[in-house]
């Protein structure tokens, strides 16, 4: 997700990839099944969130949103802040 013109496109289920999330996001995480950043940290709006819902999430991966194409297979290991090819 590249920012709010993509979320109607964000299919429940997913891992949601983005550079950075703000609140106006909050709905996507409701949906995603990970989440993955380019920037933030444990107190960023992104880990917060996935925290307080359950789900894994890995901030400050690197060009992550160049390197997972759409549909790529990953899983999310949020206790060891890993993001592996399956």
């Amino acid at each position: 997700m590249r920012g709010p013109g993509d979320f109607a496109a964000f299919p429940a289920g997913a891992i949601l990839v983005s550079r950075t999330t703000n609140p106006a996001w909050t709905p996507l995480f409701h949906l995603a099944s990970a989440v993955i950043t380019e920037s933030g940290g444990p107190l960023s709006h992104g880990a917060v969130t996935a925290r307080e819902l359950g789900i894994p999430a890995v901030m400050s991966v690197p060009k992550c949103l160049s390197l997972l194409e759409p549909g790529s297979r990953v899983r999310v290991d949020g206790l060891k802040g890993l993001v592996m090819p399956v």
